[in-house]
């Protein structure tokens, strides 16, 4: 058996956790680095297989040493797309993406021809027929995760443009570890997910407070109320476009408000994995959701986007503060994504990558939003009601691939005697009855006061 001053980064053992059902088990861990405390040595690990949220210290009780893997010794670099890797010496690590395969054997829906709607085994319910090879549980529809990023499909290869997407193949030692303990904003406590590039001082301390309504950073509890004394501001700098009750949308201009910007992108950057922070902020928008009481509006969450995107990307970047989520507020950002669109008279879609839990988000949204619209067809003189998916598309704002990828999703489309028809199965409608019960939060388009610029026109953002 190993002795503990023998384990060294790369090193792959199990390791001692709690998972969601408060049980232990013992996952393969990466060792990412090692420290000494007074005397005492910590190690961090990456669970692999496991969402990176879920690295953290542990000490040598929690190792099992009998079934440790040393790195292999390499006499040269591995390399990943002609780049450095991040550790001589350690384990592969690949980058998995889920892509969805629609077997060459299946039609694909033509955008303008009509599909029809009709009922299943006669029945006055509309309904949905599964394709062989391709189950799915009827309660997909009442995920209720919510938001992060971006879209769904294949992902392409990062763009490096205005964009927010990482180039995941820079990954080091450095930025695969958290490097926020703690960050107090406001009333709430948050544990950071994942690195964010604070000034290295900061990172040493036990609690990063955060001015919950300019968000500037402080290093005491002392520093942040000596601000709050000098900081006018009560809610985030910009335009309210939105009100209704006491949720409301302000937007703001990476250019006029870079300070503020950039500070909500290094407070984003705990939460979010697959984006990278850009100090150039000003070729973004930024749409900020809060709350309001006696105190201010408090920031519930946000989401960015390109002034110019030449791939139609609605959205860049997108979160719920860890405080407010599972609570509809994901949907409801997504929602007010696509009620801009609507009013630009455009479709949009987010910007990939997706993150597990945006992808979530996303696929119940573009779910729940499309059979809204087939569930409320009226059928003519009794003909089936026929619908192509330009005309969802254009209903929705929603991109005419993501209407396509999530009817394949929801196994809704079928090719019947030359026509493409939707059926839908009691199990599809009762699941989304279900879930628009729970969805209390709307967007109500009457509360918007938003007037699109065209950003093309102006010689600079």
């Amino acid at each position: 058996m190993a002795e503990v001053g023998e384990i060294i980064e790369g090193c792959r053992l199990p390791v001692l956790r709690r998972n969601q059902d408060n049980e232990d088990e013992w996952p393969l861990a990466e060792i990412l680095s090692v420290k000494d405390i007074s005397g005492r040595k910590l190690f961090y690990v990456h669970y692999i297989d496991f969402n990176k949220r879920l690295d953290e210290w542990v000490t040598h009780e929690r190792l099992d040493l009998k079934k440790i893997q040393f790195p292999k010794k390499e006499a040269k670099t591995p390399t990943k797309n002609g780049l450095p890797g991040s550790r001589p010496g350690s384990p592969e690590r690949e980058v998995k993406r889920k892509v969805e395969v629609v077997s060459p054997a299946t039609p694909v829906p033509s955008e303008t021809a009509p599909a029809s709607v009709f009922p299943q085994n006669g029945s006055a319910r509309r309904a949905v027929a599964a394709q062989p090879g391709r189950k799915r549980k009827s309660n997909c529809l009442g995920t209720d995760e919510d938001s992060q990023d971006s879209s769904d499909g294949i992902p392409s290869a990062p763009r490096m443009t205005g964009s927010l997407v990482s180039d995941r193949s820079h990954d080091d030692i450095v930025t695969r570890m958290k490097n926020i303990e703690c960050i107090e904003l406001g009333r709430h406590r948050l544990k950071p997910w994942y690195f964010s590039p604070y000034p290295q001082e900061l990172t040493t301390l036990p609690v990063l407070y955060l001015c919950e309504f300019c968000l500037k950073y402080g290093r005491s509890l002392k520093c942040l109320q000596r601000h709050l004394t000098k900081c006018d501001l009560r809610h985030p700098p910009g335009n309210e476009i939105y009100r209704k009750g006491t949720i409301s949308f302000f937007e703001i201009d990476g250019r006029k408000n870079k300070s503020y910007s950039q500070n909500l992108c290094l407070l984003a950057k705990c939460f979010l994995d697959h984006k990278t922070l850009y100090y150039d902020t000003d070729p973004f928008l930024f749409y900020v959701m809060t709350e309001y009481d006696c105190k201010g509006f408090h920031i519930v969450g946000y989401f960015s986007k390109e002034k110019e995107s030449t791939e139609d990307y609605n959205v860049a970047c997108i979160l719920t503060l860890p405080p407010y989520q599972r609570r509809g507020y994901g949907k409801l950002l997504i929602e007010f994504s696509y009620e801009l669109s609507k009013v630009e008279g455009k479709t949009g879609t987010p910007e990939k990558p997706l993150s597990d839990l945006g992808l979530l988000s996303y696929r119940s949204y573009w779910s729940q939003t499309i059979l809204e619209i087939l569930m409320g067809l009226k059928s003519d003189s009794g003909e089936r009601p026929q619908i192509t998916i330009n005309e969802i598309s254009e209903i929705t704002s929603i991109k005419k691939e993501d209407v396509i990828s999530t009817l394949q999703y929801l196994n809704l489309i079928n090719y019947y005697k030359g026509q493409y028809i939707l059926t839908l199965s009691e199990d599809i409608v009762d699941g989304h009855e279900r879930a628009m019960l729970k969805r209390l939060l709307r967007i109500d388009s009457k509360c918007l006061h938003f007037t699109p610029k065209d950003w093309s026109k102006r010689g600079k953002w």
